[in-house]
């Protein structure tokens, strides 16, 4: 679901930029207000589960790929707009330290993935949940449903910017400029493989996280009092560090998927399969592969083992900068707040 630049035009990902900026203006404010500076390492842990969680890749017929994002969850459990940034902090050190996604992609996919997919599964939690308790089964069970729906609006959308630049943007030979395919090869592809499977992993995922949560810390999941008497002691948030810390530990799983996620081929791959690669693609596609590309350790070999100290140390990395652009974000927008009240 991450769509690599070249795929989509500029016109596209700009506008997508463009929509994005309020987006993450009002996210950033609403944060502000709701949460604290004691409640941002909830924030990082959601950004942090959510950038572990989308290397489990998972393999799916066809020989591609997919993954589970687990927006819904920090939605349901932070808000959608704590969300919104989480998983934009993640997507973004995605893009930059691994080149998984674009860099002038970042706004299509921050708005397929940390907003289409955490709000509108957060509106469906909402609605089949009201006047709920916060330990009931309905709880539970509306966020699966919620994280079903979330994760197949996002690659809804993803199917339709990558569909829409087969049928809006040609060279004058007629060609493709940029992504071949049609609405009518990309919504299938992307929809079968998210309705019939990614889709019931993401729901799992958010369900069993949710009971976990119901049953170890279910002041998160009352009130925003909850968080912020959770946020003050370390032990309540010890067990989502040390569920982290696992899945670092169990990530290397996510390399038996070996094949490339759909939509996500390197221009290799798409000579490849089309015998040619259309030229705003190419003249996009290389413009940044990251610092460490693909989650893997310069000079490093092929195949499972061998990948594996690149993977382990990759989320190690992604994990360390997230947190500590989060913890140093909230430390200024406190300190600032601190000061505007000392000066009020």
């Amino acid at each position: 679901m991450h769509i690599p630049d070249g795929y989509i035009s500029p016109q596209t990902a700009g506008g997508l930029w463009a929509l994005m900026v309020p987006v993450w203006y009002t996210a950033g404010y609403k944060v502000k207000k709701a949460l604290n500076a004691r409640q941002a390492p909830l924030v990082a842990i959601g950004a942090a589960f959510c950038f572990v969680i989308m290397m489990f890749n998972i393999p799916l017929p066809g020989g591609t790929s997919g993954h589970a994002v687990g927006g819904t969850l920090v939605a349901v459990v932070l808000g959608p707009w704590a969300a919104v940034i989480a998983l934009s902090v993640a997507l973004v050190i995605q893009a930059i330290f691994f080149g998984d996604g674009g860099i002038l992609a970042i706004g299509a996919n921050c708005f397929n993935m940390a907003f289409a997919l955490p709000v509108s599964g957060y509106l469906v939690y909402r609605l089949l949940a009201m006047g709920s308790q916060p330990a009931s089964a309905r709880r539970w069970l509306s966020a699966g449903v919620g994280g079903f729906v979330g994760i197949n609006v996002a690659a809804f959308f993803t199917a339709l910017e990558i569909g829409l630049q087969g049928d809006l943007f040609h060279a004058a030979d007629g060609s493709a400029l940029y992504a071949p395919y049609g609405l009518s090869q990309t919504i299938p592809a992307m929809m079968i493989s998210h309705l019939t499977l990614v889709g019931f992993i993401e729901a799992a995922v958010t369900a069993l996280a949710l009971v976990y949560l119901q049953r170890t810390d279910p002041g998160l999941l009352g009130s925003r009092a909850g968080q912020a008497e959770a946020a003050r002691g370390t032990f309540k948030l010890r067990p989502l560090i040390v569920g982290i810390i696992l899945m670092v530990i169990f990530v290397p799983l996510g390399l038996l998927a070996t094949g490339t996620a759909w939509g996500e081929w390197n221009t290799d791959e798409i000579r490849d399969e089309l015998g040619f690669v259309p030229r705003g693609m190419e003249s996009f596609a290389g413009i940044w592969k990251g610092i460490l590309p693909d989650y893997g350790l310069p000079g490093r070999g092929g195949g499972f083992w061998a990948s594996v100290p690149g993977y382990i140390l990759s989320a190690v990395i992604g994990l360390i900068v997230i947190v500590a652009i989060i913890m140093l974000a909230a430390k200024l927008i406190s300190g600032r707040s601190h000061k505007a009240r000392q000066h009020g």
